[in-house]
């Protein structure tokens, strides 16, 4: 009886256990899983940041406000730090400088319209002149357009010992004026073949930058007709 009563203390009883337990991955064996989906979050970031078009709206207001700001500072003839130019146009620093990383950026942007006259005026001079005669009375021509504006030549400059020359609006189109006044040349024989416009253009901004204000004149044509004589054909 002992026996009989310790076998009972150590087994367990199994007319109460109910159904066999089955696993999680027993139970959903050849069932689809359904994962049910998270609700959204509404968090404090997506409350106070406002549309992508409300963005790119604000900012272009901003880029406007800075053009029209340096516009009116540069045609003062007064000079002018980009920070108090930011100022102006109510602006921080950093907005300035993320839509205008150098002064050189913000130069050209103002005068980015006012460059375009100057294809015309280089079509007219090959029309009336031969092709070296016309890229020497054209730089002189941008000599007198880039004196009536406060910046420029410091930009050319600056683009020019920077490598990024033809990179800008101004620059840019300054380069392409180069090139078809060259082609025009080289077509004719009256230039070499293999210069590159850019290297014309470093070399106009330096000259410029020696000998740009408006009593300078003569130096600067003497100086431009040295340029064009070592352009021609040897």
């Amino acid at each position: 009886m002992e026996n009989l009563s310790s076998l009972k203390r150590w087994v367990r009883p199994t007319h109460n256990r109910g159904p066999p337990r089955l696993s999680h991955r027993t139970l959903n064996r050849g069932r689809p899983r359904i994962v049910p989906k998270p609700h959204p979050t509404l968090t404090m970031a997506k409350v106070m940041t406002p549309p992508r078009s409300t963005l790119r709206a604000d900012a272009q207001r901003n880029r406007e406000q800075l053009i029209a700001t340096a516009a009116e500072a540069f045609a003062s003839g007064r000079a002018v730090s980009l920070d108090a130019i930011a100022k102006r146009a109510g602006v921080g620093n950093a907005t300035l400088y993320r839509h205008f990383p150098t002064r050189e950026d913000l130069v050209e942007e103002v005068y980015r319209d006012q460059i375009r006259p100057l294809r015309e005026d280089a079509r007219t001079l090959l029309a009336a002149k031969p092709p070296a005669q016309a890229l020497h009375a054209w730089m002189l021509r941008f000599a007198d357009w880039a004196g009536e504006r406060r910046g420029i030549c410091e930009a050319l400059v600056a683009m020019s010992a920077s490598g990024r020359f033809g990179t800008g609006p101004v620059c840019d189109e300054v380069q392409q004026i180069l090139a078809m006044l060259l082609q025009a040349g080289a077509e004719a024989g009256e230039l070499r073949g293999d210069i590159d416009p850019a290297d014309v253009g470093g070399i106009l901004a330096g000259l410029l930058s020696a000998a740009g204000a408006p009593e300078q004149r003569p130096q600067l044509n003497r100086m431009l007709g040295v340029v064009v004589d070592g352009l021609r054909p040897r």
